[in-house]
């Protein structure tokens, strides 16, 4: 703790020489800005003089605009010049001290790498400018064969992420993105080779996400008696032909597997009525279930119904918001 040191036998009076020595020992540092400045309480033991006579002095530091006391908390040496410029426009600041040295620590490594203030200015300023625009537009992209699969993908990330998502055939994209020169691209892992070659040459970015890997489903599916009937529903065709593909995998011939699309009325139809179990999609589950109560009284044994937790995996989805600052 800094010392202040009165003589009662001086010419100068004792608030002038402690208001001289707290204005040194701010200017030379010793009370660095941002700290706290001892208590009137802590000071007039140490000096010796009446409470009064020290918040009289914090009065005219405060006045000048050297101190600033903060009700209920104390009295703090003012930042200067820049810094309280900050402060004043941006009050984030103050609530999160920690951002704010991550962004000095920042600034200062760029001017080591030889950056000036200005360029480093610019490095932010373009960053958070692309990441803006990034996260203002999101469109997800697949091919037009299956865009099925896009709907998934639209409907849980309008969900989770509380923003409009567009759908765009790949094979419009480039058409898309020639007028518009912002957002992400969000696809599967799939065709994101194909989506970057599209993307890249409009200076737009594009974001892999993982699908569910479905563990519960196949692992209820893998131990249903040999012979039974399974149903497939999906909005997506690319993922009926490739759950069929993993079942056959997992389980041969053992399962007689029906697959539909919930616009194929015949088709769910005839599943309600043949099988055991019938997995289906989010999407696709509310028009399952007026199906199967449709069908009720052709139905012996009513099928049980399991709708997929989800799509997109989890991890990815959060990957996502953090990249567009969602999070």
């Amino acid at each position: 703790m800094v010392k202040f040191h009165i003589h009662s036998d001086s010419d100068i009076p004792a608030s002038n020489q402690l208001y001289n020595q707290m204005r040194f020992a701010i200017a030379s540092c010793q009370f660095p800005p941002g700290q706290k400045l001892p208590s009137t309480r802590q000071l007039a033991m140490q000096t010796g003089l009446h409470r009064n006579t020290i918040s009289k002095v914090y009065r005219q530091l405060e006045e000048e605009g050297i101190v600033e006391a903060q009700a209920g908390s104390g009295i703090y040496v003012r930042t200067q010049g820049q810094d309280q410029d900050i402060k004043r426009v941006m009050p984030l600041v103050e609530q999160r001290p920690e951002a704010y040295k991550t962004v000095r620590q920042t600034v200062d490594d760029l001017l080591k790498q030889g950056c000036s203030l200005s360029e480093a200015r610019e490095l932010f300023l373009a960053e958070i400018d692309w990441r803006l625009r990034c996260s203002a537009r999101v469109l997800v992209t697949v091919p037009e064969q299956d865009l099925g699969a896009g709907e998934l993908m639209v409907r849980e990330l309008e969900q989770s992420l509380n923003i409009p998502v567009q759908l765009v055939p790949l094979e419009e994209l480039d058409q898309v993105l020639s007028r518009t020169r912002s957002g992400t691209v969000v696809t599967s892992r799939y065709f994101s080779l194909s989506a970057e070659s599209i993307a890249a040459p409009n200076s737009v970015r594009v974001i892999p996400i993982d699908i569910y890997d479905y563990g519960k489903e196949l692992q209820y599916l893998s131990q249903l008696k040999e012979g039974s009937c399974v149903g497939l529903v999906s909005i997506s065709a690319g993922i009926l032909r490739a759950a069929e593909m993993i079942l056959h995998s997992l389980r041969g011939d053992e399962l007689l597997l029906m697959t539909a699309q919930p616009s194929d009325r015949y088709k769910l139809e005839a599943i309600a009525r043949s099988a055991s179990v019938i997995v289906s999609d989010q999407a696709s589950f509310p028009t399952l279930k007026i199906v199967v109560k449709a069908c009720q009284e052709d139905i012996i044994r009513p099928p049980q119904l399991v709708c997929c937790e989800s799509y997109i995996n989890t991890s990815s989805l959060e990957h996502l918001k953090l990249e567009l600052g969602l999070d």
